[in-house]
């Protein structure tokens, strides 16, 4: 089957309503710009032919009815369809409190956004003639209320059947944790690993299987596209925070019926009442990153000596803010060769040393 059609992703948006914005002294997102920043974004899609939009989770703040509803009025007025599933920050507690809603009511307020059927917390959908989607929930918790990244074993049983009832569609997958690592040794790392997948070998097997090849998440606040076992994982950065980005993917099917995904990104330079946002944006993330870059150098596998690590940490300021940009090139020469080592591994390179610029614009050859 002949495909082409055009979409796009924005991520992590965030979304708070004035009244119900907090402050918190280490947070890395500016959520006061969410609104206007989507409104930016929106206006700008609204010149392409989108044939869908996807948002991979974190929709809201923190959950709260007011902005699920703000959200899904604001989704409802769009000329194309569009479809959710839920971040950690939409479901923060499985039953709901005076400030979020539970777990189990997210799809009631998505009913127009894949969930049809409110009473599961994952859907699949048809988008086009030979076109489908998978939206999964990686929100679970266990006995004492602790909020965990996976899948169930429920929906995992559900997913299996799925996957052989529309082996003949091409199917794009959507899931709020990641499940191929983003940043080296993540899965290993206790400060990358709660943004993956705690059962990503297990989904990856299974999508190999069915040669599902398209997966979107979210959750990292980054621009990558990783892949494993031939399974690309398309993450996009987040709405609130530097670079403030947004995709539009274009599948073309050339004469010989090959496939290929035709990706490009952007980013919101400014708002009303944000005229710097760019800098601002960069400069709100560096100014609270030393706490989490004293981590990366004390902890496994660097270890360094808190005196030592507190010394080469202002020489971070920007290292998250230049990896959550994407396709960034790392050095510091005037680092411990073990370190100087460790870092130089973020870079956008590939498994020889040569950079290896995919994570904003790429063509993926689709098999």
């Amino acid at each position: 089957m002949s495909l082409n059609f055009r979409f796009a992703i924005i991520s992590d948006l965030h979304i708070a309503v004035p009244h119900t914005i907090w402050d918190h002294p280490s947070r890395f997102h500016l959520v006061e710009v969410s609104i206007p920043v989507l409104e930016n974004i929106l206006d700008r899609l609204s010149t392409l032919k989108l044939d869908f939009l996807l948002l991979p989770g974190d929709l809201t703040q923190h959950g709260e009815p007011a902005n699920h509803t703000w959200l899904a009025e604001r989704l409802a007025q769009l000329p194309y369809p569009a479809y959710v599933v839920p971040g950690n920050h939409d479901v923060p507690t499985l039953q709901a409190d005076h400030h979020s809603i539970g777990l189990t009511d997210f799809p009631n307020y998505y009913r127009s956004f894949g969930y049809d059927n409110p009473d599961q917390l994952y859907y699949t959908c048809p988008l086009l003639p030979g076109v489908r989607l998978i939206g999964l929930n990686s929100n679970q918790f266990d006995a004492h209320g602790q909020q965990l990244g996976c899948l169930d074993d429920e929906q995992l049983l559900w997913l299996q059947r799925v996957l052989k009832a529309y082996q003949e569609d091409l199917i794009l997958v959507m899931v709020h944790h990641n499940v191929v690592e983003h940043l080296p040794g993540q899965s290993r790392n206790p400060l990358g690993r709660r943004y993956m997948l705690d059962n990503a070998p297990t989904l990856l097997q299974m999508l190999q299987a069915a040669t599902v090849q398209l997966v979107f998440t979210g959750h990292l606040h980054v621009q990558d596209i990783a892949c494993s076992q031939g399974i690309y994982d398309i993450t996009t950065g987040s709405l609130v925070s530097y670079p403030h980005p947004y995709r539009v993917l274009e599948l073309q099917t050339d004469d010989r019926g090959q496939r290929s995904l035709h990706i490009t990104s952007d980013r919101v330079e400014s708002v009303l009442g944000w005229e710097t946002l760019q800098q601002t944006s960069r400069d709100f993330m560096s100014e609270r990153s030393q706490p989490f870059m004293l981590q990366l150098l004390m902890q496994p596998p660097l270890k360094l000596p808190q005196a030592e690590a507190e010394a080469l940490a202002p020489s971070l300021r920007y290292f998250w803010a230049d990896l959550a940009n994407g396709d960034a090139i790392f050095d510091f020469p005037h680092f411990p060769p073990a370190a100087r080592r460790y870092f130089e591994r973020f870079s956008a390179i590939d498994a020889n040393g040569q950079p290896q610029r995919i994570d904003n614009a790429v063509i993926l050859r689709l098999s």
